[in-house]
């Protein structure tokens, strides 16, 4: 049974969201995973019993220390050993557990991704992903989202592998359609780093590679993954979500800008280590918690860290 771990204390509506979506996902997944929850124990422990979730769907390793949103987090991770990220990539580094998830500190996620369990064999950075929901109603997937602001064009080449990977097992989509996301759409448009990108992606047999989109097609049909480097992912990432708070503002009632919410999404990938580190927004609610354990769930069981593997073995 695929074992996912839960850091209970992490968000800023956290143990409370995370045991409702713990609820959550248990009654439309009560078989499917064994959950460890990480956290403070006597804090977790009388919400568990509030909320009825079955003793047999957990199991609880208490974590005395938290580390909190705004600390450093190289210098967090050295320090609180005992604190509830620390103790999930433990449990992640020695195979006590198949995934992790987390929507506390950021950067410590990524810290703990990258040294405690890091990168697969030949990648050269690992890469996070962000769904940008399409006005057809499917999803688009844009890389890097943040994590890599400076790139080489290789780089570029392995995040459009990783998402093309991450869109076809996880997403479901045959044969995904790869774009670099450029100032124009005719080949030689763009930046040093697009122009020298390019041929590139061209010659990469792994991937569906169909050339450049502008932003003005982010969010039309144009393409499933979407290519580039974390400074301009991270602008569009922003952007995309201020869709949804500005329509909340407005009393727009509208379909699509409704699926701009996150949450309905859970957190995002980190794309490149060797097992699957889920991270969520520092607000999630209990949705939110409930949809990271079901991707947690998939990217085990779909072995994509496997797929991914083999795939870069093959470079």
């Amino acid at each position: 049974m695929t074992r996912i771990g839960l850091d209970m204390m992490g968000g800023d509506y956290a143990p409370l969201e995370a045991v409702k979506g713990i609820e959550s996902f248990l009654s439309d997944n009560p078989t499917d995973a064994h959950l460890v929850l990480i956290g403070n124990e006597p804090e977790i422990t009388p919400l568990l019993a509030s909320y009825k979730i079955p003793v047999s769907s957990y199991s609880l390793v208490h974590a005395p220390e938290i580390i909190g949103m705004h600390e450093h987090p190289t210098k967090a991770l050295k320090e609180k050993q005992q604190s509830s990220i620390a103790i999930g990539f433990q449990l992640l580094a020695t195979g006590k557990i198949d995934a992790f998830i987390s929507a506390g500190n950021t950067g410590a996620m990524m810290v703990g991704a990258l040294f405690s369990i890091k990168a697969i064999e030949g990648v050269l950075r690992p890469t996070i992903g962000a769904y940008m929901p399409k006005e057809n109603g499917e999803l688009g997937l844009l890389l890097d989202v943040g994590l890599n602001a400076d790139c080489k064009p290789e780089n570029l080449n392995q995040f459009a592998l990783l998402g093309s990977l991450y869109a076809q097992h996880i997403l479901r989509i045959d044969n995904p359609r790869v774009a670099l996301v450029n100032l124009g759409e005719e080949e030689g448009k763009g930046n040093l780093l697009t122009q020298a990108a390019f041929p590139i992606l061209k010659e990469n047999t792994k991937i569906n590679f169909i050339g450049n989109i502008e932003g003005r097609d982010i969010l039309l049909d144009k393409a499933d993954v979407m290519v580039c480097e974390g400074f301009t992912g991270n602008v569009l990432l922003k952007f995309a979500e201020s869709i949804y708070d500005m329509s909340l503002r407005r009393k727009i009632n509208d379909e699509h800008f409704a699926r701009f919410n996150f949450e309905i999404y859970g957190g995002v990938p980190v794309l490149g280590v060797a097992k699957p580190v889920i991270i969520g927004h520092g607000i999630s609610h209990a949705s939110a918690f409930k949809n990271m354990i079901a991707i947690a769930r998939r990217m085990v069981d779909t072995h994509l860290t496997d797929e991914i593997e083999k795939s870069f073995a093959q470079s």
